[in-house]
């Protein structure tokens, strides 16, 4: 993580305090932050720390800093944003595959565009943190889907145990940019960061063939809908505009006339109700997304018994378990049978029969990575019995891709000319912890 210099960090915290402090204050003089010199550089270097592909120009980061160099590239952005000549660029889309055999869009802006949304998010995003609710945990500086997975399990844990597990349809590209941006005026005064925005939303969409032709899909100045998901500005707009669900909320004091407590990551929405109350709550959450005009994904939006079923949130399953030791009820979390198969998956994926013409220690280290990076995640609550079966696979895995590179047929033999032990410490396999994440689950509960 990139530390964010002292002088930019005081400028973010007066913003937040005096948005803190005058929740009816709207901020006027705040573009001319956006094209300084050093809020630019900062931006470019946590823009380069994510490692993004190049947008429809096709101009990388080795791009930029073999040829014009990134000194060069920031004054001639700070230089357009200044003089307001700065225009985006198309940005390009890309189709993510998705586990259920659908892809999901993602629209990837140049560079430059990156850079300068960073920018004005640097700038922006601590107004809008001041208001954000306690119950909203994503896309948020010192909040995280493990805070929100703690939420709903503590929920749980205090009688609000029918959960609405609430999927809203193609939320980022239904936001109406109109009520977006009088939602970002409620704050932001200033014409020419509104203006910025606009132009973000309103960049066309282009999508480039396999032959190299490249088409527009969308977007445009006719375009009233959707922010692209990939945007650096898009994840801080999206959430901002889903606020008013959690401010009506809120502001009516909901969970105690419903006895419903909404936690909200992102579009991934969870209401948890006391029994009883979920018919109710379900019909006053149709009416809150009908007057944001957003609609519900009937098919995917479930309301579930925690004590008889289990609902998804953030890749865990969660539902009321029973401790073998002491016969509690507690609220149990595990990774989502989705999640294991996909790192399992990648794990076959990575060294498959085909992988034994590249150098071992790379095999290696690429799995190694990948894994590390999962369990980096998941190694939380209720995890034992997944990791010890994501560990038992990555063995089995890297003990088959042995014996195919050293062409050993029997598997027995496999195993005694590569035993568990050696795959760590001869070929350098990280071992997959299988200890509870969080060892006091059941004692607590």
């Amino acid at each position: 993580m990139l530390k964010t210099p002292e002088i930019i960090r005081t400028l973010q915290r007066k913003l937040y305090r005096k948005a803190k402090q005058e929740p009816a204050c709207r901020f006027h003089a705040l573009y001319d932050k956006v094209y300084r010199a050093d809020i630019l550089s900062h931006a470019y270097a946590l823009v380069r720390a994510n490692k993004g592909s190049a947008g429809i120009d096709g101009v990388t980061f080795a791009a930029i800093e073999e040829q014009e160099g990134i000194t060069a590239f920031i004054a001639e952005l700070e230089e357009a944003l200044r003089n307001k000549t700065y225009k985006p660029d198309p940005v390009k889309r890309v189709m993510i595959p998705k586990a259920d055999g659908s892809q999901r869009p993602l629209g990837i802006p140049t560079i430059r565009d990156r850079v300068a949304q960073m920018a004005a998010k640097l700038v922006i995003e601590p107004i809008f943190e001041a208001d954000f609710c306690e119950t909203s945990y994503g896309f948020r500086p010192k909040k995280s889907a493990h805070a929100a997975v703690d939420d709903v399990a503590y929920a749980m844990n205090t009688g609000y145990t029918e959960v609405i597990d609430a999927d809203l349809s193609k939320y980022f590209d239904t936001i109406p940019h109109a009520n977006l941006m009088a939602v970002v005026a409620e704050r932001i005064c200033d014409g020419a960061i509104l203006h910025l925005i606009q132009m973000w939303l309103k960049a066309p969409v282009v999508e480039v063939d396999k032959d190299g032709t490249k088409r527009n899909i969308g977007g445009g100045k006719g375009n009233r809908k959707g922010t692209p998901q990939g945007g650096v500005i898009s994840p801080l707009l999206s959430n901002l505009y889903l606020h008013l669900l959690d401010r009506i909320w809120e502001r009516n004091n909901l969970q105690r006339r419903l006895g419903a407590r909404i936690v909200r990551y992102a579009d991934d929405i969870v209401l948890l109700c006391r029994r009883g109350q979920s018919g109710q709550v379900m019909t006053v959450l149709r009416q809150i997304l009908e007057r944001l005009e957003l609609t519900l994904n009937e098919a995917k939006t479930k309301i579930v018994n925690a004590y008889k079923g289990k609902f998804d949130f953030l890749g865990f399953t969660i539902w009321m378990g029973k401790s073998r030791r002491t016969g509690r009820l507690y609220p149990h979390v595990q990774p989502s049978k989705k999640a294991e198969q996909k790192v399992k998956d990648r794990i076959t994926e990575l060294t498959r029969r085909e992988r034994t013409v590249m150098p071992l220690e790379w095999v290696v280290n690429k799995t190694n990575a990948m894994v590390r990076g999962w369990v980096g995640y998941f190694h939380y609550r209720n995890c034992s019995q997944t990791l010890s079966r994501i560990r038992n696979h990555l063995e089995q895995r890297l003990n088959t891709h042995l014996r195919k590179r050293h062409k050993v047929r029997d598997r027995n033999a496999g195993y005694v000319r590569f035993p568990s032990r050696s795959l760590y410490e001869k070929y350098g396999l990280y071992k997959v912890p299988t200890s509870a994440g969080w060892k006091r689950a059941h004692a607590l509960r």
